[in-house]
């Protein structure tokens, strides 16, 4: 099971708001079974089978062209580690015990 960080910007929206986008893309995959989904302030993180979540950043992205704009700007971080299945909740709860 791999971890992806998505954030995608929309370019030339003259706001300097975009939750209205990042609403687009959160809509487009909240409802999928096959991933999980959270909602951060600075990006969205997805868990799940690393075909399924190129599937879902392609979808995300699209939702935002959808809107109408012409070009967006996206980052995409993936851990895949296949040693040791260490889901994002985990990851969460191994800081918190060390502090």
């Amino acid at each position: 099971m791999a971890v992806m960080e998505i954030s995608i910007v929309p370019i030339g929206t003259k706001e300097t708001s975009v939750s209205k986008y990042v609403a687009e893309a959160y809509k487009a995959i909240k409802d999928r079974d096959d991933i999980n989904v959270l909602l951060t302030p600075m990006g969205t993180t997805l868990e799940g089978e690393l075909k399924n979540l190129y599937e879902a950043a392609q979808e995300m992205q699209e939702a935002v062209f959808a809107t109408g704009m012409k070009r967006v700007y996206t980052v995409i971080k993936i851990d895949d580690r296949r040693d040791n299945p260490h889901p994002m909740s985990e990851k969460t709860k191994a800081v918190m015990e060390k502090l």
